[in-house]
């Protein structure tokens, strides 16, 4: 006997049976739970920047406030109103949030610049190796070790550890991106060199997330390791030989039409299709939005003005209404119980530690000083985005419980908020090494140096063609 749903009606849908539309009261709380958590997430948002932060920390605050972890506590009849425990309820906030993270994803695929990767080649591939194999490495035995403690029920631990590695090991583009137009290093050497890094770094992560995501999902079995790597391999190539070319075609015929509706439309679909397609392989929605979005970017029939608006959209109402249902997620009050504290210590470091290490070591190796390898470490440790993506997918698929979910998203806030500071020591430490090489040069040669159109005179942090 078949149970039916208890949110669909018995028995076939017909014109005299249909789908119950969604209740009155569920809408309404529906719109002001995303009334709140926008209004907080623009007003934090707002607030970090003000202070020098990144505006992600602000918005995954907004859901902090809200959530279990001070509404619930201050205002608990207000918070089981507005946010109730009720799987049909939350799911809406849910989607919504995906919607989000899904578009978020395929702009930052597209806002990619694979022209520094091939211009840095060879440094960019040895800071961003080296900063993702230690983490990972790291991150995975730390995984291990703190099972016992972290790891829910039902869950294998190898799957956990792996996960746990993968969380360690991602970088966020975006939230550098940001932070070096702010710090106005974005066109300058170090700048690229971290961006084009943290390009690779991106791209590997997905491609992990996806892989690691299939194993959760199917079990973790010789076939299906070999399955989880193999898929997104596929999806590569046919995304390079197939996808391509239907992608140009797709945008040259919406770029003929007048005004920018068509374009946004056409990525957007092309995006959720791409997304569906992964979802149905067992891989990540989120890996297949970024392969789309890849082939966007890189797309010669791509008219870029016309996608500001899909770009201004995601960036501006979607990602921050993610990040605010991201910190809904997030309990800090586990953190009272101190196996759960030091576990939370332990990853922080590990993550830290693992990145700036990793980076500081490839950046050592291309014969960069102490302190641009610094710099370069500060830059890829900051997790932002991709961390929180990487947080939900793993409490979404059951492999994290809340305390670790909780763990990992303060890797991103904390990260995200070391990175100015450290970044903005590290470079002012930099100009003075180069500016004082220069002058000794200079007292030898007796020659007199023209400064960049910076207006320094150092070269480790000179400026360079966007």
């Amino acid at each position: 006997m078949t149970l039916a749903s208890p949110l669909t009606p018995a028995g076939p849908v017909t014109l005299a049976n249909p789908v119950p539309t969604i209740a009155p009261h569920s809408l309404l709380v529906f719109l002001l739970q995303l009334a709140f958590l926008l209004l907080f997430a623009l007003v934090l948002g707002r607030l970090a920047e003000r202070f020098r932060m990144p505006a992600v920390v602000g918005e995954l605050c907004a859901g902090m406030l809200l959530g279990p972890s001070v509404l619930q506590h201050v205002l608990p009849s207000f918070s089981h109103w507005l946010l109730p425990q009720q799987p049909e309820q939350m799911h809406m906030l849910d989607a919504t949030g995906q919607l989000g993270v899904l578009l978020l994803v395929g702009v930052t695929g597209a806002e990619l610049n694979f022209g520094l990767v091939r211009k840095r080649g060879v440094t960019a591939a040895r800071v961003s190796i080296a900063g993702l194999v230690l983490p990972l490495g790291l991150g995975i035995a730390t995984g291990f070790a703190l099972s016992g403690i972290l790891l829910p029920d039902g869950v294998d631990s190898t799957v956990f550890a792996f996960f746990l590695g993968v969380a360690m090991c991602v970088t966020a583009i975006p939230v550098i991106a940001k932070t070096l137009l702010d710090m106005k290093l974005l066109h300058r050497d170090i700048g690229q060199l971290i961006l084009s890094a943290g390009v690779v770094d991106d791209i590997v992560g997905w491609f992990l997330l996806s892989v690691v995501s299939a194993m959760a999902t199917a079990g973790l079995t010789a076939g299906v390791v070999a399955t989880a790597v193999l898929y997104p391999v596929g999806v590569v190539l046919f995304a390079v030989l197939v996808g391509r070319p239907l992608v140009g075609a797709a945008l040259r015929r919406a770029g003929r039409a007048e005004g920018a509706t068509p374009t946004i439309m056409t990525v957007v679909v092309l995006v959720l299709f791409g997304a569906a397609a992964t979802q149905a392989m067992k891989l990540e929605s989120i890996f297949g939005a970024f392969v789309v979005g890849v082939l966007v970017g890189t797309s010669k029939d791509l008219d870029r003005e016309k996608l500001e608006p899909l770009k201004s959209t995601a960036l501006g109402f979607l990602a921050p209404l993610f990040f605010a249902t991201a910190g809904l997620r997030m309990d800090l009050t586990g953190l009272r119980h101190l196996d759960v504290l030091a576990a939370a210590l332990a990853v922080l470091a590990v993550a830290v530690l693992g990145k700036f290490a990793g980076a500081f070591l490839g950046a050592r190796l291309s014969r960069l000083n102490r302190w641009e390898a610094l710099a370069l470490g500060a830059g890829m440790n900051c997790r932002g985005v991709v961390e929180v993506v990487v947080a939900m997918t793993g409490l979404r698929l059951g492999v994290l419980d809340t305390d670790s979910y909780t763990i990992i998203v303060l890797v991103a806030i904390v990260t995200s908020l070391m990175t100015p500071p450290v970044l903005r020591f590290a470079m002012t430490r930099a100009e003075e090494l180069a500016d004082a090489e220069l002058s000794l040069e200079d007292a030898g040669s007796g020659r007199t140096r023209a400064p960049d159109r910076s207006g320094r005179t150092g070269t480790s942090n000179r400026e360079v063609n966007p």
